[in-house]
């Protein structure tokens, strides 16, 4: 009686303007951790549904699941207290990958299928997720198959995203917690006008990946991710035709690379240096190219520094960076490259491009040596109008010259862990027209043999 009352209190106060309500618990979801929930809960989802929608109310409790079909017009709201647990891939509770129709896969099978996931919805209007639940992916593979390019697939067969929504439009994810969201906490391919806010993600591998869409805000959330990106723009092939990436907006965001779990427990432990620790990243797949990028009042701990790689034939352009808090930074603070990986069809012969790039007041400390700030283009393409201001960065030091030249991008994958030492301690430039330097500085924890910056292939470099 006294949870009813409970229920009802809570609908008035926080959820005046919902017309209707569907409490899960009606359609029979127990929340006992032991009993699969997640056929009430797509029963509930397709009552609203059927009504014109609603909000579909999990209660506290724990709710192992499988996948859950989320609909236009439906709001699935965690109650506090309440968890959606994904069920063990051995429960089979997850629904079959959708077919890619014999289509070659140039993106990884992680951004290719999305029915198999905890929480997913296809072709849906004004889906939401939100309350201060938590969704708990410890039943999802962060696994992936890694077959891109292949007719074949790469389809990893059992659940492994926590929410994966495709060709939705007008969507809200807000106020949620999410931990151990496998291969995806989010991802999102061919969405139009979305909001994420105040979100808290703690996972084993991507946090939030935006791919193919427009119109996005990130806001105001915390992404946890020792092993993987932490917030990610993408332009992939998953909608079968190179779609750009456009009219984004990431702000007062806060990136770590903590040990899983120890975001949300509060004991805060630095995982040790991975091939990547979180990172705000445009890429790596990029076919479809970026447009009107803002990233601003962003903070970053014991991560990888910015990342802006376009290298699939698309064009990446207007990306706008201000106010940046970088600390105990992993091998580089900020990379801007192109490149000819060109993982899409063959018969696309474009030059991967990039343009008119603007990064402003951004503060680093304790940046590894391994790299100062990179920007490479190609010979036959370099990248125009970059343009650095108000910058401060600290380098722990202690390189050594480099002999070797410093390798081209080509078709390598753009991570500068596998390149090597740049030669430059703070700033290596080459196959840039247009570089603008004002105010940007860099100090040393202890001598380094390098030199501070070197440009090669630099046209129009101006240092103020």
């Amino acid at each position: 009686m006294k949870k009813t009352l409970f229920l009802v209190l809570y609908t008035l106060v926080c959820m005046p303007s919902v017309a209707y309500i569907y409490n899960v618990r009606d359609y029979g979801a127990t929340g006992d951790g032991l009993t699969l929930d997640h056929t009430a809960i797509n029963q509930a989802i397709d009552d609203a549904t059927s009504h014109g929608g609603g909000q579909v109310v999990v209660p506290a409790g724990t709710y192992l699941c499988g996948s859950i079909r989320l609909k236009s017009h439906v709001d699935l709201h965690l109650m506090p207290g309440a968890k959606i647990l994904a069920a063990p891939a051995e429960m089979k509770a997850y629904d079959e990958s959708e077919s890619f129709g014999g289509f070659p896969e140039y993106q990884d099978g992680g951004h290719t299928y999305f029915h198999n996931s905890l929480i997913w919805a296809e072709g849906q209007q004004d889906v939401s997720i939100t309350g201060s639940g938590m969704i708990d992916g410890e039943g999802l593979t962060k696994r992936d198959t890694e077959k891109a390019g292949n007719v074949e697939g790469g389809s990893i067969g059992t659940g492994d995203k926590a929410i994966a929504l495709k060709c939705c439009r007008q969507v809200t994810i807000r106020d949620i917690t999410i931990f151990r969201g496998g291969h995806f906490a989010i991802i999102a391919t061919g969405c139009d006008i979305g909001t994420i806010d105040n979100v808290t993600i703690d996972t084993n591998r991507d946090g939030i990946d935006i791919d193919c869409c427009k119109y996005f805000t990130v806001s105001n959330t915390k992404v946890n991710t020792p092993n993987d990106d932490a917030i990610v723009l993408k332009s992939s092939y998953a909608l079968k035709k190179a779609v750009r990436c456009e009219h984004i907006l990431i702000t007062n965001c806060i990136v770590t690379g903590y040990k899983l779990g120890t975001f949300l427990s509060g004991e805060y432990i630095p995982e040790e240096v991975n091939w990547v620790c979180g990172r705000i990243k445009l890429g790596t797949e990029s076919n479809g190219g970026y447009r009107n990028i803002t990233i601003s009042n962003c903070t970053c701990m014991w991560s990888s520094g910015l990342a802006f790689e376009e290298v699939d034939q698309g064009r990446m352009e207007n990306i706008t960076v201000s106010n940046i808090s970088l600390s105990h930074v992993h091998h580089y603070p900020i990379y801007i490259t192109t490149g000819c990986r060109n993982r899409g069809p063959k018969e696309v012969t474009r030059a991967s491009s990039a343009r008119d790039i603007t990064i402003d007041n951004v503060v680093a400390d304790d940046c590894d040596s391994l790299a100062g700030i990179i920007i490479t283009g190609m010979a036959d393409e370099p990248i125009r109008n970059v343009s650095l201001s108000n910058i401060r960065i600290q380098y722990r030091g202690g390189g050594q010259t480099v002999e070797k030249p410093y390798r081209e991008q080509s078709t390598h994958y753009p991570e500068p862990r596998w390149a090597g030492a740049t030669p430059a301690y703070g700033l290596f430039a080459r196959h840039v027209n247009g570089l603008y330097l004002h105010n940007v500085q860099f100090e040393l924890m202890r001598p380094d043999e390098r030199p501070e910056i070197i440009t090669d292939d630099v046209t129009n470099y101006e240092r103020k």
